[in-house]
């Protein structure tokens, strides 16, 4: 099975929960700077909500996907809402690529709000969560 991972991080938080995904599949985790250029049958696409919004960076990367990436696994992290999920389900099914409906999402530090989060408990979940998709 061939799988990348991608991800978009302002704060840190993407990055620690991409080095998890990175460990349990032995696969390098990259910034969404770099293009998926081979088929792939999983990416793993990590991404955060800040101000109710997917980044516009993020939007630019799925919107550069095509059909070399044959399903999408999201993972994500936010203060306030429940995920980035629908907006990304959303921009990737115009771009005709099949999104896993299994997501992990947990919430991120924003100023006071939810500190020290995604902590130890959260990426230990994100760690059996990603055993599961690659274990099917």
């Amino acid at each position: 099975m061939k799988i990348a991972i991608r991800y978009f991080s302002k704060t840190g938080h993407m990055v620690k929960m991409a080095e998890i995904v990175s460990d349990v599949t032995s696969v390098k985790a990259e910034t969404i700077d770099v293009p998926v250029t081979e088929e792939v049958d999983i990416l793993f696409l990590g991404s955060a909500v800040y101000m109710a919004g997917i980044d516009s960076k993020m939007k630019e990367f799925i919107a550069s996907l095509d059909s070399k990436v044959n399903n999408v696994v999201c993972f994500s992290s936010a203060a306030v809402l429940s995920g980035s999920y629908s907006q990304v389900k959303g921009l990737l099914k115009k771009q005709n690529i099949p999104v896993d409906e299994r997501e992990f999402h947990c919430r991120g530090q924003f100023k006071a709000l939810h500190k020290g989060r995604p902590n130890q408990q959260d990426l230990d979940k994100l760690r059996t969560f990603v055993k599961g998709i690659i274990s099917n």
